[in-house]
């Protein structure tokens, strides 16, 4: 009897010294982690351990209960699946999120928004400016980029403007290639559900004039139009006549004021001297002038002319133009060069 009563004390004694390590076990999960200021950045090198990067944090009394969170590691078969990076560490953080994050690689994320209408050296600018990417390819001529990223074709309008999220330290390179695959898509897309009958014999010339869309809009409105009175003219044999591809095509020789002779001098980019599509894009086209281009509006305008609202004033016909240009930009209504036509049509 004595030894059976022994057994059962014993038994229960290990049930209540299970029940009170599960107890704490759980509770030591769910503490939050004791951070003083509202986030600490936590850096994960490549070689290290769990068990260093746990105890570590417990001498900096980050967390309380290290072997608990080993355990919880073991149990799961995650001790050798932590993901090397940077982790926000904050007060509302547990102490099981933290690890999950760190075996699931939750790493801090930085952005950077590319804006429609940029130019690659505008967006080669911000890159190199943004203080969490890694610059490899700022020494390199502009002309050489797309051969370095093992892509082909003219660097200009191939990069989609989005908001991309990355962790530290995330190559230029990578970011470039991320872009660059993005615009891909969305080209390709578009491109599948076009309307019949458009004149571009390839994706690539759509992407051109996506590029002079953008350029052209004010209103996001009128892309449609603005893309429906480009591909009238490209039907006719007409010249586009665009501004943005002049200055384009004047690269750092513009000075921020399109003149007369500008528009006169020749370039491959002068649209005004040459007739079809420049030969690259002017600039990086958003989604929305993609699908302007590949779907543009149904009318009869030949011509356009800014408002100085951002608006503009199409026009069927020639005479119809010349007094649209006579009663918005040379009466002294509007200063912008933007959208000028010449009367005398080529």
């Amino acid at each position: 009897m004595l030894i059976k009563k022994i057994i059962i004390i014993l038994l229960c004694s290990a049930l209540v010294l299970f029940s009170w390590l599960w107890t704490s076990y759980q509770q030591a999960l769910k503490e939050t982690l004791n951070i003083e200021s509202e986030k600490l950045d936590y850096s994960i090198k490549s070689g290290r351990s769990l068990s260093s990067v746990i105890y570590d944090l417990a001498n900096k009394n980050i967390i309380k209960h290290p072997r608990y969170l080993l355990w919880y590691a073991k149990f799961n078969g995650l001790s050798n699946k932590m993901k090397t990076g940077d982790y926000r560490l904050t007060s509302e953080l547990s102490s099981k999120q933290f690890l999950n994050d760190i075996f699931s690689g939750k790493v801090i994320q930085f952005s950077l928004t590319v804006i429609e209408g940029w130019s690659f050296q505008q967006l080669l600018d911000a890159i190199n400016q943004h203080p969490h990417i890694k610059h490899t390819i700022t020494e390199l001529p502009k002309d050489n980029i797309m051969q370095h990223l093992g892509l082909e074709g003219h660097y200009e309008g191939q990069f989609l403007p989005d908001t991309y999220h990355f962790p530290k330290h995330v190559t230029d390179v990578d970011f470039l290639k991320r872009a660059y695959a993005s615009m891909q898509t969305v080209l390709k897309q578009e491109w599948n559900q076009r309307e019949a009958g458009l004149v571009y014999k390839n994706p690539y010339e759509a992407l051109i004039m996506a590029s002079i869309v953008e350029k052209e809009t004010g209103l996001a409105s009128e892309r449609q139009q603005i893309s429906g009175v480009f591909l009238r003219r490209l039907e006719k044999n007409m010249r586009l006549q665009t501004d943005p591809t002049v200055i384009y095509g004047m690269a750092d020789d513009f000075k921020g004021n399109l003149r007369k002779r500008d528009l006169l001098r020749d370039t491959p980019y002068n649209t005004y001297r040459r007739h079809g599509l420049p030969p690259t894009p002017i600039a990086l086209p958003g989604k929305e002038a993609i699908y302007a281009a590949l779907h543009p509006a149904e009318g009869d305008a030949l011509y356009f002319v800014a408002r100085g609202d951002g608006s503009h004033k199409f026009s069927a016909t020639l005479k119809e133009h010349n007094n649209a240009v006579i009663k918005y930009q040379l009466k002294g209504r509007v200063k912008s060069f933007s959208s000028y036509k010449h009367k005398k049509e080529n």
